[in-house]
């Protein structure tokens, strides 16, 4: 294994393991163990757990802005709808059990770290990509419109683990048609 496939394995099995089980219920000994590496190898990369949590949140910010980029034509008719669909797809394969970053907040609330930073800054971003949407699209009300879309993503993220991602994301393609009608 080369050192950036170590450093590859460990953000795998760490993502994994943080998704699963919460960034509180998972210690470095159960990460090394599972990424079947030694210690100093995790600390020659990361340089505590703290750190190794920034970063699989940046790298899961990475993959969820690059798979939404490649679902969202952002010049289409509909790029609010094609958003709102892709998010869907992703919750079903990659968020099925909840939204890494809202845990992340909530674990770490009011720390002072980086890792609520990275988190608050994800969800900041989303509401920043629907108002540039809008302003794309010459709407008015392109900050009502983002706040709308926001809330109607992170609403579709908390029902998936009460309905699953299919029907969540049903009901939020349907709402997002009926915001974008209202929009008109």
């Amino acid at each position: 294994m080369g050192r950036s496939t170590k450093k590859d394995t460990i953000l795998q099995v760490a993502e994994r393991l943080f998704y699963e089980h919460g960034f509180r219920g998972v210690g470095l000994k159960q990460i090394i163990n599972e990424a079947n590496v030694a210690t100093m190898t995790v600390y020659n990369h990361f340089s505590s757990k703290d750190n190794l949590v920034e970063e699989v949140l940046k790298q899961r910010e990475e993959r969820y802005w690059s798979y939404l980029d490649s679902h969202v034509e952002l010049e289409s008719d509909s790029p609010f709808i094609l958003a709102v669909e892709a998010h869907g797809r992703w919750l079903k394969e990659q968020s099925y059990r909840g939204d890494m970053f809202l845990r992340a907040i909530e674990d770490y609330a009011g720390t002072d770290n980086e890792i609520e930073s990275i988190a608050r800054g994800h969800k900041s971003k989303l509401l920043k990509y629907f108002q540039l949407l809008a302003q794309r699209k010459g709407k008015d009300n392109e900050r009502d419109l983002a706040n709308q879309f926001t809330l109607l993503l992170e609403g579709t993220t908390s029902m998936t683990t009460l309905i699953g991602a299919e029907k969540a994301t049903k009901h939020s393609i349907a709402m997002a048609r009926t915001l974008v009608q209202h929009t008109s």
